[in-house]
């Protein structure tokens, strides 16, 4: 009796591109991978970023429309097994919220994700410093913090180390408490000084895919300030 050898699955590589690497950042936080390995489905608050998806890959998609009790959101639904399969050899997996790990993103188009990677579960937040102002009224500072969120704690060390090894800009990590259902989130958080020289990287040209309203709040204190 003869018995056939196993011969792995020959995954379709897609080219990466800006635009790719910033599609795989969105589908890394807002994204899932069904477990009947074929469909992949993202959802978003911002009709934006499903725009822009459907623009970047280029697949016949779905758009529905999604609600609960506690918000609205958008989700653009895509059955690809080719485009599946290479999701995976990059380090996605179905539920992914709390084991996601390290990713193989090429460093070329590392900024890209993390524009993605931003732009999904991510903060550009201003404000005010008023803290020392009974002291003297100069003591007043304007303040700007980036952050970048996930459940995975093994995930944001991978994002922060190579953030660290590519632009030499180190940040802080920190965990909050659990939720409602128990679940802490892992905050990789940058000051003014680290967030205004990593945004100059992230969006580093004026004809980039992003959410503009993010992008709005780091011009707006560029122009302010």
């Amino acid at each position: 009796m003869k018995f056939r050898r196993y011969k792995p699955k020959k995954v379709h590589i897609f080219d990466w591109s800006p635009n790719m690497a910033y599609a795989v950042g969105l589908i890394t936080t807002d994204g899932n991978l069904s477990t009947d390995r074929n469909h992949i489905s993202f959802t978003s608050n911002d009709i934006e970023l499903i725009s822009n998806m459907k623009y970047i890959v280029r697949m016949n998609g779905k758009i529905g429309y999604t609600r609960n009790c506690t918000s609205e959101s958008y989700r653009l639904s895509l059955c690809n097994v080719q485009f599946y399969d290479w999701l995976q050899s990059l380090g996605l997996t179905p539920n992914k919220s709390l084991t996601i790990g390290p990713l193989a993103i090429p460093d070329k188009y590392f900024i890209d994700f993390l524009r993605g990677h931003l732009d999904g579960d991510g903060s550009i937040t201003t404000y005010t410093d008023r803290y020392n102002a009974s002291k003297d009224p100069k003591y007043v500072y304007e303040r700007i913090w980036l952050r970048f969120i996930s459940a995975s704690c093994t995930h944001m060390e991978w994002l922060q180390q190579t953030i660290i090894r590519l632009f030499n800009i180190k940040g802080r990590l920190h965990k909050t408490k659990p939720n409602t259902i128990g679940h802490s989130m892992h905050v990789l958080k940058y000051g003014k000084n680290e967030s205004l020289t990593l945004l100059s990287l992230i969006y580093y040209s004026a004809d980039l895919p992003c959410l503009t309203r993010k992008r709005l709040i780091y011009e707006s204190f560029l122009n302010n300030h």
